[in-house]
């Protein structure tokens, strides 16, 4: 039996709306690595496709954080305001 090398992974450009979205969270205190993943994933969905409200990409995330979802929200919505990135036209 013959054990393949991974397949490379390609990583996104920096400038990207995901890259984007996982570095607006970056900083946000949570109590394992995967609570910031989900939550930079939710955040990029809601970037993506502007369906819902930003406090709820946040609640959907289920982030486990000593913060309250409102200083997430303010912090999140601070950074895109410095970033210059508008937030997405809601959807139906």
């Amino acid at each position: 039996m013959a054990t393949k090398p991974p397949s490379a992974v390609n990583a996104a450009p920096p400038d990207s709306l995901e890259k984007v979205a996982y570095a607006l969270v970056e900083e946000i205190p949570t109590q394992e690595m995967n609570d910031r993943n989900r939550l930079g994933y939710c955040l990029w969905i809601w970037l993506r496709e502007g369906k819902g409200s930003l406090r709820q990409a946040i609640v959907n995330a289920g982030t486990r954080s000593e913060m309250t979802t409102d200083e997430i929200t303010s912090i999140i919505t601070k950074r895109m305001t410095e970033k210059g990135i508008s937030p997405p036209t809601p959807r139906a």
